[in-house]
């Protein structure tokens, strides 16, 4: 009886301390993930180019770029 005891004791603890330790990470990415950095994407479309304010470079190689508006520098595929 004393081991089942001291064993479910231990389970609980874990449990709680396992549900802490998540929520913990969870709030710490999710505050510092979003920055406007990691928010841009690599490449837009011709359409989000235009639609931004920017017009298409196509002299520029291996990609067309994005130029001015709000996508200013991003790759167009």
């Amino acid at each position: 009886m004393r081991i089942r005891r001291i064993l479910a004791t231990v389970f609980a603890t874990a449990a709680l301390a396992g549900l802490g330790l998540t929520g913990a990470a969870t709030a710490t990415a999710t505050a510092g993930s979003v920055t406007p950095a990691s928010a841009i994407p690599a490449s837009v479309t011709p359409g989000e180019c235009t639609d931004g304010g920017g017009t298409i470079d196509r002299s520029t190689a291996p990609l067309p770029t994005c130029r001015g508006g709000a996508h200013n520098g991003q790759t167009v595929d």
